[in-house]
């Protein structure tokens, strides 16, 4: 399938092709020869999600360490191999996916092919390096301890997904990362690092042919079942509710949501533009930003936003605010959730959010790597190309009345689960 979306932003076009490799392996393709370079993204779908019970933090720590030494190259001989060539390969572990991404000059492009071949088909997990990246995340999870985004987001997670992988940090704890083991490694890539949890997007100045040989070098060998468990629904929960964290700073940080229509949902479009004008984009048009910080100079920014994973899809929003404020934003929050609830958006609001949202969206691909990123994230939503022009297309044709169905499905009776991270004083 091959798919043309105009991009004023970068004067150019997205020609995107739907393709399937001489071994069967499925990949998206963009040529681009504006510069010389080959952009490779893609995923394997199930993340930190998927950690043994009692061990999160091991798809980050799987993660950390596939480019740490492969093959016959130790991490040092690795790392020196893709400088040798201004090579950029990274790996991440989100909570439904474990990404990769690689970079490359064309004229490197069977080097980095090679790299990432054994990196994803023969990471050695070494003892060296296995230290070495667990002690950098317990060095992180140091760090956040008494840093209030974090702390708010772990206590948030907790508190609306208890007892799911979900509640879980992805980067563990320093004793779920205690526990786990070396053979823990070996055993997790054979079961999640297949073929039949993979998504691809190649963009770059590489033709058909050669990216095809390029997906089977790299990606045609892995094991073809699929080995994750099969992942539970996530009920959100503590709705009407204000947990306090206590954390001697000057300031608190509060996070709250409720739950939201999920992305095959026929109101999720809807959804995503009334986050919009309670809270989102640059902010200075948001409700939020007007009535906390521009009429009351309660915080400096308040955002919202729906965020959509594979088991569950939720509202959330935060902002940060003086801790003798707190309640006085939270409430002024709360009336802005309840009116949109009741139907208070206005026409000029969803005009303005629609457009800002159909307009910022070719900034997503401004760059190869911004649009490889894009592509691979389109099909861990499970969308085909045609997405590229739909996406759009549906923001535009939300109405007054699908917003205000929408409003009352997503705000409901305007109660949220709410994490406040500080010393917040009621008056």
């Amino acid at each position: 399938m091959n798919i043309t979306v105009s991009n004023p932003i970068a004067s150019s076009a997205v020609n995107l092709r739907d393709l399937v490799s001489p071994r069967g392996v499925r990949f998206w393709l963009v040529e681009d020869y504006a510069v010389p370079l080959v952009a490779l993204e893609f995923a394997f779908r199930g993340g930190a999600s998927q950690d043994p019970a009692g061990k999160a933090g091991a798809l980050t720590m799987l993660a950390g360490l596939l480019d740490e030494g492969a093959g016959d190259l130790d991490d040092q001989a690795f790392q020196q191999a893709l400088e040798e060539k201004a090579i950029e390969l990274a790996f991440h572990a989100e909570r439904d996916h474990v990404s990769g991404r690689m970079k490359t000059l064309s004229r490197h492009l069977d080097r980095a092919g090679e790299l990432l071949r054994l990196a994803v088909n023969a990471p050695r997990f070494d003892a060296a390096p296995t230290t070495r990246v667990r002690e950098q995340l317990l060095a992180q999870i140091r760090h956040e301890a008494n840093e209030p985004g974090a702390v708010a987001g772990r206590a948030w997670r907790a508190r609306v997904f208890p007892g799911h992988p979900y509640s879980l940090p992805t980067n563990g704890t320093p004793e779920s990362l205690a526990a786990v083991t070396r053979d823990d490694l070996p055993a997790l890539t054979k079961r999640l690092v297949t073929r039949a949890a993979l998504a691809i997007a190649v963009v770059g100045a590489i033709d058909e042919k050669r990216a095809a040989k390029l997906i089977d070098d790299v990606f045609a060998d892995l094991p073809t079942v699929d080995g994750r468990i099969a992942p539970q629904p996530a009920p959100f929960v503590g709705l009407g509710g204000v947990e306090v964290v206590d954390l001697d700073v000057p300031q608190t940080t509060i996070r709250f949501g409720r739950p939201a229509p999920g992305r095959d949902d026929d109101d999720h479009m809807a959804c995503v533009v009334l986050a919009h004008v309670l809270g989102g984009g640059t902010g200075l048009t948001s409700r939020l930003f007007r009535e906390v910080r521009e009429k009351r100079g309660l915080a400096y920014s308040a955002s919202a936003a729906v965020a959509a994973f594979e088991q569950t899809s939720f509202l959330h929003g935060g902002t940060t605010t003086k801790n003798e404020r707190a309640y006085e934003s939270l409430e002024v929050i709360g009336n802005e959730i309840l009116d949109l609830a009741r139907g208070g958006v206005t026409e000029d609001e969803l005009e303005k959010g629609k457009r800002y949202l159909v307009g910022s969206y070719p900034l997503r691909f401004d760059t190869s790597t911004k649009i490889a990123g894009q592509l691979v994230a389109i099909q861990l939503e499970g969308h085909g190309p045609d997405w590229l022009t739909e996406r759009n297309a549906r923001i535009a044709a939300v109405t007054m009345a699908d917003a205000k169905r929408a409003g009352e499905r997503m705000f409901g009776d305007g109660s949220l689960s709410v994490v406040m991270v500080g010393r917040p004083a009621k008056g």
